[in-house]
């Protein structure tokens, strides 16, 4: 006999074409849903076959006696904005993750401004939230100075080389090894790095992985041979070929964002992907951006990390045992059509 589906929240909010957040509430009897919208979403639930959880069922390392059932997500603005999506995909990943746990997400974006001033995010200031999630390269002087005053805070998608917090990333150094070790089994020699190597952790890691594979094969690797897609502080810039003689058969890119624009600037040259050159990402993520091909790229499943962030930064706001320290999440090469075999 087939087991019955379980109902989700998500499929109750579709039912009515609400929000995930206000079935939630409604079901939580916490405020800011209305009392006749309250008791329709309870009718559907029911109707649906849904359980409702009573407050005495919940886990008792969940339960929270003076919290605020918050948790502040702190996004860089420099790395949320229109050109750079992939941040707010991963926030919705870990707002949803934190949400089956019974939290609630709020968001802040930290200024270049506040961040060279080191001023003290809203959300920790005004006790808005039990604990912080910090997603997106912050400098270390910034680091140093919040965990004078709070201590309660995990990193997320970075990490800092000089100072050990707790964070969640992903396994950039090995997966980008992979990649250009692939890129060479496909017969290319001449590879070039797209990246700026000081702009995040992220992206230096994926370098010495694509170092790593050249060396081992014996190829020239040379940090003078990167090519910048990106400022110092995160921003994307207009990329520069190199001059025709030296215009390698591949290139391994930090990110699937940099890579659809690598091949925009390389068809306004004339060349064509993959026949003339190979290019590879890193993501998984091309949502806004349509590409003459379809990208060769690596694939860390956003999931996997946002459960773990969730049940790091959680562990810390109730006092659970966790491993401190960094934790690294693997992922899997997606070979497409990309990369021409020479």
């Amino acid at each position: 006999m087939a087991q019955k589906k379980k109902v989700r929240l998500s499929d109750i909010a579709a039912k009515l074409n609400i929000s995930t957040v206000t079935v939630s509430k409604a079901l939580a009897d916490k405020e800011g849903v209305g009392d006749e919208l309250r008791q329709q979403i309870k009718e559907i639930a029911e109707q649906m076959g849904y359980q409702i959880k009573k407050s005495n069922t919940v886990s008792p390392n969940l339960q929270r006696t003076n919290g605020t059932g918050n948790i502040g997500i702190l996004i860089p603005s420099r790395f949320f904005s229109p050109d750079v999506s992939y941040y707010w995909h991963i926030f919705n990943a870990l707002s949803t993750e934190l949400l089956s746990r019974g939290y609630y997400s709020i968001m802040e974006l930290l200024t270049a401004e506040d961040e060279e001033a080191h001023t003290l995010p809203r959300l920790i200031s005004d006790n808005k939230v039990d604990g912080l999630i910090i997603l997106g390269q912050t400098s270390d002087a910034y680091l140093e100075e919040l965990n004078k005053k709070y201590q309660t805070f995990i990193l997320f998608d970075f990490y800092s080389a000089k100072l050990q917090y707790d964070s969640v990333s992903n396994d950039n150094y090995f997966c980008s090894y992979l990649m250009t070790d692939y890129v060479i089994s496909q017969g290319h020699k001449k590879i070039r790095f797209v990246g700026n190597f000081g702009a995040t952790t992220s992206i230096s890691d994926r370098f010495m992985g694509f170092q790593r594979a050249m060396l081992e094969h014996k190829l020239n690797c040379q940090a003078e041979d990167i090519i910048n897609d990106r400022d110092e502080n995160g921003r994307l810039i207009q990329i520069n070929l190199p001059p025709a003689e030296s215009m390698p058969t591949a290139f391994v890119c930090n990110c699937d964002e940099t890579a659809a624009n690598l091949i925009q600037t390389l068809e306004e040259k004339g060349y064509k992907v993959p026949q003339d050159i190979s290019v590879t990402g890193f993501d998984n993520y091309l949502p806004q951006k349509q590409t003459p091909v379809e990208l060769t790229t690596v694939y860390i499943n956003p999931e996997d990390s946002t459960r773990v962030a969730a049940e790091l930064i959680i562990s810390k706001i109730t006092g659970l045992p966790y491993i401190k320290g960094r934790h690294l999440l693997s992922g899997s090469l997606v070979i497409r059509n990309s990369v021409r075999t020479l």
